[in-house]
């Protein structure tokens, strides 16, 4: 199986920890996702991945092999860079083939290759240019021909569209699930930029501080956030979080008060000392401009326009909170009301930061939802678990 698999794994420059304890499986032929703010460990991931980095701690194994002293050109990987790093005295022909005739490759297997993926890549026209003579977005097609002529078993990338334009990002997103879909590679990709993330994955590793938040689809990741910093982290607008406390079959947020739905109760009753975080996301609720039944009274601060809808501020009782609305826009100073999607709330441990999980979970299961890595032992990559770094039990 060409998967990956960490076990264990640290990655240390003298006292200063990049990575810590990475516990993780990349399927053999998905498109995942190591997503994070920067300094938070995603590209030594990928460069351990590669070979460029060596471990400080635990193993690595590529299908089913321990790789940790394997050099880079034995792991079959290829990679493209953020800044492309073409030879500027190469035509964008040479650029693209400099890999296979390294390797001896037979001229009528290049030329082959070559045609696919300058037709792929709309490249077609391009061949005599060199580098100089080429825009930032072509610059970035040819150092994507450039890996996926090579059809190695793991394709690689580090934040490569970070240089583009919008519109140069939303067509090279495009290329590159097209790619997948007809090579089938491992694919890695490491972004700090969300909604690539969200579109081109098929599952996301969420990295903060070198260790693993999360490890799951794109929408659990947005909808079921095993954490604070997860549920801060996606979404734009982000999640809205304040302080809260339980106290028989209600939510106390400042010096306002609002019932939880039975199944709700359930769970934050499972949290001894009922100090919670109450988290809501922009568009899950209401603005109200006449008190509601169970409604969070509030103030509004300033309103922000998003062209097709509006971004409202709002301050309750010291707390501030923004809910994302299409019509009707309060003006600031406005006193409003804020009603909750309860299908949509999240609560989450103040101590810890975890999320306390949801109901319907607990239907599915019938038993209390707790979080923690699942491990299953295995030598050379065999019988690993860290499928879904957040399991329900």
């Amino acid at each position: 199986m060409k998967n990956i698999v960490f076990e264990h794994v640290d990655k240390a420059y003298d006292k200063n920890v990049i990575v810590k304890d990475l516990n993780m499986e990349i399927k053999e032929g998905e498109r995942l996702i190591l997503l994070g703010p920067s300094g938070c460990g995603k590209s030594t991931t990928l460069r351990m991945i590669a070979g460029l980095e060596k471990l400080t701690k635990g193993s690595l194994f590529m299908d089913g092999r321990l790789v940790n002293d394997v050099p880079c050109g034995e792991r079959g990987v290829s990679m493209v860079f953020q800044n492309y790093a073409l030879f500027p005295h190469m035509t964008v022909r040479n650029n693209i083939i400099y890999g296979l005739k390294a390797h001896r490759m037979e001229q009528k297997e290049i030329k082959a290759r070559l045609k696919d993926v300058v037709e792929m890549l709309d490249l077609k026209g391009l061949e005599d240019r060199k580098p100089k003579d080429l825009s930032g977005g072509q610059r970035q097609r040819v150092a994507l021909a450039r890996a996926v002529v090579k059809r190695s078993a793991y394709f690689l990338l580090d934040e490569p569209l970070s240089n583009l334009d919008a519109q140069l990002r939303l067509r090279a997103r495009k290329e590159l699930v097209k790619i997948h879909e007809t090579y089938g590679q491992t694919m890695i990709y490491v972004t700090h930029d969300q909604i690539e993330a969200m579109t081109v994955g098929q599952r996301i590793a969420l990295m903060h501080e070198g260790k693993m938040q999360m490890l799951d689809t794109p929408s659990n990741v947005y909808n079921r956030p095993a954490n604070v910093f997860t549920a801060r982290f996606i979404g734009s607008p982000s999640m809205n979080i304040v302080e809260s406390s339980y106290i028989k079959g209600t939510l106390v947020i400042g010096r306002q008060s609002i019932r939880l739905p039975g199944m709700w109760c359930a769970l934050a009753k499972q949290n001894p000392s009922g100090r919670l975080y109450f988290g809501i996301r922009p568009e899950h609720m209401v603005l109200s401009g006449k008190p509601e039944d169970n409604a969070i009274a509030a103030t509004v601060k300033y309103v922000e326009d998003y062209g097709n809808r509006y971004g409202v501020y709002v301050e309750a009782d010291g707390m501030e909170l923004i809910a994302v609305s299409e019509g009707n826009i309060p003006a600031p100073g406005q006193k409003v009301y804020i009603i909750p999607d309860f299908e949509r709330i999240h609560l989450f441990d103040r101590v810890s930061q975890i999320s306390l999980g949801y109901p319907e979970q607990i239907k599915a299961a019938n038993a209390p939802y707790i979080v923690q890595p699942e491990e299953k032992t295995g030598k050379g990559g065999q019988n690993h678990g860290f499928v879904n770094q957040y399991q329900y039990v």
